[in-house]
Order: C-alpha cells, then structure tokens, then sequence
C-alpha cells in the first residue's frame, strides 16, 4: 500500500472549535489504546539511561502526550526542562501546572517547525507523537535534516500504515470518538509507515544508529541516536 498525505481535518479548525477540542480529547483515548505514551518513555529509559538537559516535544499539541510520559518517567527523571512546540497554542495553564507536579519545568512555544528547533543543545533528546506521518517525503527529508543538526536523539512514534485502514472508522465510534476523529485516523494511517521509510529519508547515516520497526499493534517507532 502506498503512502498517501492528504490534510486532516483538525489541523484545519480553530483551536476553540467545539468539534477541535474534542477530537483532541478523542486523541488522547487514541494514545492510549495505541500505548503511546508507553512506546515513548519505555524507549527514552532505554536509550537515554541519563537524564538529558531538556526534551522537545515537536507538534505537541494539547500537550497532554508528554504529561503522559512525564508521569511514567518522573521518578526516574526528577528536575526535567521541556519545550511544547506547535504552530497553535493549544496548550492549557492547567497542563502547564501538571507538569510542575512532576518537578518538571514546561513552556510552550508557537512556531513553525521549519524555522529552526528553539534552545537546541548538543545534551537535548527531541520527540514527536502523530506528527511525522502529516509530510510528503520531500518536506519530511528536509525536517529530519534539521533535527539531526539540533539533537543526538530524536524519537518519533507514528501511525502504522495498513489495509484497509477504513475498519477502525465503527471501533473509533465506539469510544465516542467524532466526525474530525473518524476521518483523521484513517487519513493518518494513510499517510503512516511501515519498513524503514523513515530511515530512507535520513540523510547522515554515517553518523547515526538507525532504530525503525512495528511498536505495539497500530504504532511505528523510529529512533535516531548519533554515534559517539
């Protein structure tokens, strides 16, 4: 099955649209069922046995995946700094205040990803849940680019891309999922990878360990660590 990229819905709404706010509510049932954020912060105590400087969170949306993974890794990590980045502000205070909890300490910033990671350091781990799979491969080739300059670690959790992806349209209903929902996740899954594409896409594999396989039943797990 070819990977296809066509827009999804909630990248295109408000973020106080009515139907926006629940569909990010319905992705985070979504993370869940996928065990996303378990994928995540399993990977992390892997290959980052010490507590890095600062994580990044690219295309973080409401924030609430990296809430997620800080809850599983706050014992281990104590004092964490991390950076939410999205081109909207959908982050709330509250989730911001969630995070302290933890003893970490979290600030959102509104960009586009293209224009450059912010506080990039050679000590920081860079992440993305969702958010890879929504580039044509040009475009993404060129991110990935930019975030092997700005890390020595970059972990991405993705849809896995299967048929016929229509199926899991009833079973999103089920839990209560909407319209917007519905019709991401099967454009998501689309657009999701299988193999080792995303490792086609990296440039510098001289200097980088390339990690890509299936994660869990719906999720792909691609990790970059740059070679001592």
């Amino acid at each position: 099955m070819k990977r296809i990229v066509q827009p999804e819905l909630l990248d295109t709404l408000p973020p106080d649209d009515p139907r926006a706010q629940h569909s990010r509510r319905d992705l985070q049932r979504i993370n869940w069922w996928m065990r996303n954020p378990e994928i995540m912060a399993e990977t992390l105590k892997k290959f980052s046995p010490a507590a890095p400087q600062q994580i990044t969170e690219l295309g973080a949306g409401d924030g609430k995946f990296l809430l997620r993974v800080a809850q599983k890794l706050s014992s281990r990590w104590a004092k964490m700094r991390v950076t939410l980045l999205d081109l909207q502000s959908n982050v709330s205070a509250e989730s911001l205040v969630e995070f302290s909890a933890f003893g970490w300490r979290a600030k959102t910033i509104v960009a586009d990803v293209f224009d450059g990671i912010p506080d990039s350091a050679a000590e920081q781990v860079v992440i993305a849940n969702l958010f890879l799979h929504h580039f044509e491969d040009a475009r993404l080739s060129e991110l990935l680019g930019k975030i092997s300059v700005q890390t020595k670690l970059f972990i991405a959790v993705e849809p896995r891309r299967f048929s016929p992806a229509s199926f899991v349209r009833p079973l999103l209903w089920l839990i209560g999922c909407n319209e917007v929902t519905r019709h991401d996740a099967v454009v998501s899954i689309h657009a999701g990878f299988s193999g080792a594409e995303i490792s086609a896409l990296w440039a510098d594999k001289k200097n980088w360990k390339l990690t890509e396989r299936r994660a869990g039943l719906f999720s792909h797990l691609f990790m970059a660590r740059r070679r001592e």
